[in-house]
Order: structure tokens, then C-alpha cells, then sequence
């Protein structure tokens, strides 16, 4: 048995073209992925935001 790395080995590695296309992808993939994390903080702190005014409105209207 043989260890054969796919990533290095084989028609893939030979071809430099698949090997762009393949990083290209995984840089559009990572570009997504950090998007929708700040997409995820902006709504959460939005959130957080939007409840304390709400609770501020129910302490200063409290009778």
C-alpha cells in the first residue's frame, strides 16, 4: 500500500489550470463564508441593539 496524496499526485497536480480553478474556488468559498459571518454579527448585535431599547421603553413607561 502506497501513500498517495490526491491533492499532489495524479492528472490534477499535473494540470496547473485545475489547480487555479481549484484555489479560485476555494477563495470565492472562503470570500462566502466570511460574508454571511459578518452578515451573522451585524443581525446579532442589531438585535441585541433593538431588544435593550425595547427594555429601556418598558423601565422609563413602568408604572
Amino acid at each position: 500500500m502506497t501513500d498517495e496524496n490526491p491533492l499532489t499526485e495524479g492528472p490534477a497536480a499535473e494540470d496547473p489550470s485545475t489547480a487555479d480553478t481549484f484555489e479560485k474556488r476555494r477563495l470565492a468559498q472562503e470570500t462566502k463564508n466570511e460574508r454571511q459571518v459578518w452578515y451573522f454579527l451585524a443581525y446579532f448585535l442589531f438585535g441585541i441593539h433593538f431588544i435593550a431599547f425595547i427594555m429601556i421603553y418598558a423601565v422609563r413607561h413602568a408604572k
